[in-house]
């Protein structure tokens, strides 16, 4: 990747998460960790991978995104302010009665999302029934899922890898959020998931393993699984829970909490401030 192409990526991640600290803090509450562990993601899918319109987000020709652990949509919504679909200002408005930007996402009112989730399992499930309509209506869209590590404990999870590598959804990009936290502590300590790898090859999937803030991986990963035919890709992204702000990193205790007014302001100086430095 070009270093300039490279350099504006990490500009747009660092504004995501911004938008994500603005958004949990001003609702006094929210998910800030898993969302900040995938901004980088989110940058690369909305800036450079998919196809979308911010003018047009209905279009029947554009590739489909789910939010499969839908209580990160600060992630979201601030990806979609940053890339154009309703003001940044809005992201204020999180979780406030009457505010379109609830705590999950909602695909009758927010423009942008594909489909309402929450319930752990069903977004990946969603993805799934998207791709294969593609197919069978011979429609040339992709659709993207990001799911959580946690959210892998989930049996629906499972179900859904068996049916997309059974009709060979090769239009099907899963990225699972690899942070190794959940909200009661280590994925490994709860119910462990892992090897991540080799449970997806055997279900028939394709794997590619990546670090998930590395834009280089990040690119060759979304080739990859361009590239892949007769198979769903999935894209193991290990990541930093809270990546961005200090207090925040590798702390299961940022899972759904919000940060008070010393916090936010420290946030938003080291965010600012890796901003000022790319």
């Amino acid at each position: 990747m070009e270093d300039l192409q490279k350099k504006k990526l990490m500009k747009t991640a660092a504004n995501i998460r911004l938008g994500i600290i603005e958004a949990v803090y001003n609702a006094a509450s929210g998910h800030p960790g898993g969302s900040l562990s995938i901004a980088d993601i989110m940058a690369y899918l909305y800036f450079e991978e998919i196809n979308i319109d911010p003018e047009n987000p209905k279009a029947e020709s554009r590739d489909r995104f789910v939010l499969s652990k839908g209580h990160t949509s600060p992630a979201l919504y601030a990806t979609l302010a940053e890339r154009g679909y309703f003001p940044k200002e809005d992201l204020k408005t999180f979780r406030k009665l009457g505010s379109y930007l609830q705590g999950h996402p909602d695909m009758k009112g927010i423009p942008g999302v594909d489909m309402s989730s929450g319930s752990l399992g069903l977004g990946i499930s969603a993805a799934c029934g998207m791709a294969l309509s593609a197919k069978i209506n011979q429609k040339d869209y992709r659709v993207y899922t990001v799911l959580g590590d946690g959210e892998s404990e989930e049996g629906q999870v499972w179900e859904a890898a068996m049916f997309a590598a059974h009709y060979k959804l090769d239009n099907l990009c899963a990225i699972l959020d690899f942070n190794g936290l959940q909200i009661d502590g280590p994925i490994a300590d709860v119910i462990g998931p892992a090897p991540f790898d080799k449970k997806f090859e055997a279900f028939g999937w394709n794997t590619v393993t990546i670090d998930a803030h590395n834009f280089d991986d990040i690119e060759k990963a979304f080739a990859s699984a361009k590239a892949c035919k007769g198979k769903p890709t999935v894209i193991i992204a290990k990541s930093i829970k809270g990546k961005g702000v200090s207090y925040m990193e590798n702390k299961c205790e940022w899972h759904g909490a919000a940060p008070k007014k010393e916090q936010y302001e420290i946030a938003v100086k080291e965010l600012t401030e890796a901003y000022n430095a790319i």
